[in-house]
């Protein structure tokens, strides 16, 4: 497999994540929409719980795109600026990712996804294999019983209609130090830089009526997609958190040598967002993955 060209500083007046315009493509009976920046290997990112297009740091996408990378974010069915029926269905997501590489005619691609999106990409790699060379997940959960349960504090958090910085401290940081504090303010402010073209918030209610109230597990029950990944060639990374409140890297970690083709790594200091809150280190190391990791 080539390797992806050399990282280059975006030149003035490329487009960024930050003033990308949104476009929309059709696909069976609804319309997807979607950004993409950069040049290069596709990387296709699948979005968090509760998520759109604008969750998404722009300083860790633009990274992404610096790196050699072309980096595109969607919204689901029936969410953000996307029409047809909503769901929080990993399966059903996994089908709107499908989808769209087949829309976009995407070959060649690394599936990523940060959280609920982690668990799409899983299921895109198990099922929908023939267009994916790499899988990259962020602060999510592998399929099966978990050896680490969620904490509380993430369903009592998660469903409070609006987040602020203190929200978002918790959800994707880690509170209890002042590094990943600081840098909680200072993604939160790069994200709400963007101006207009916003993809509509998820409905809350609707999204704490699919989360439940308590944990549990296992927190992704698949166990086809457990074997799937205990077979594949297809190289995966997981990027976590040393302290992923919702999505503990501990689960990873226990699976280590049940999963042949895994790599791992975690952030200090840090929580459910590791690549919010070291976005260019994240970007780095997943560049490096997919240059120089081949099938297995």
């Amino acid at each position: 497999m080539p390797n992806s060209p050399a990282p280059t500083k975006t030149p003035v007046g490329t487009a960024t994540a930050s003033n990308v315009a949104t476009r929309f493509v059709d696909s069976g009976n609804r319309r997807l929409a979607y950004r993409r920046i950069g040049h290069g290997k596709p990387v296709l990112l699948c979005t968090r719980f509760r998520g759109t297009m604008d969750v998404w740091d722009p300083a860790f996408l633009d990274a992404l795109a610096d790196e050699g990378f072309e980096v595109i974010t969607f919204d689901y069915a029936g969410l953000g600026q996307s029409t047809g029926e909503r769901t929080l269905d990993p399966a059903q997501l996994a089908i709107d990712a499908r989808d769209l590489m087949e829309a976009l005619d995407l070959r060649d691609v690394a599936i990523g996804g940060w959280s609920l999106g982690g668990m799409v990409a899983q299921i895109v790699l198990a099922r929908y294999p023939q267009r994916i060379s790499h899988a990259v997940l962020i602060g999510t959960t592998p399929p099966g019983p978990n050896v680490k349960p969620a904490e509380q504090l993430f369903y009592d958090t998660a469903v409070i209609p609006e987040y602020g910085l203190k929200e978002e401290t918790i959800l994707f940081f880690e509170p209890r130090s002042a590094a990943s504090r600081a840098a909680a303010e200072l993604s939160v402010a790069r994200i709400a830089a963007r101006q207009g073209d916003h993809s509509p918030p998820v409905p809350a209610d609707w999204a704490a009526e699919n989360l439940g109230s308590t944990p549990r597990s296992p927190l992704f029950p698949a166990d086809a997609i457990l074997e799937a990944l205990k077979h594949t060639r297809i190289p995966v990374l997981h990027v976590g958190g040393d302290h992923d409140i919702i999505f503990p890297v501990e689960n990873w970690y226990a699976l280590n040598q049940a999963l042949p083709t895994l790599q791992l790594v975690s952030f200090p200091q840090s929580g459910h967002g590791p690549h919010h809150q070291y976005p260019e280190a994240a970007a780095a190391h997943i560049a490096t993955f997919l240059r120089h990791t081949p099938l297995s």
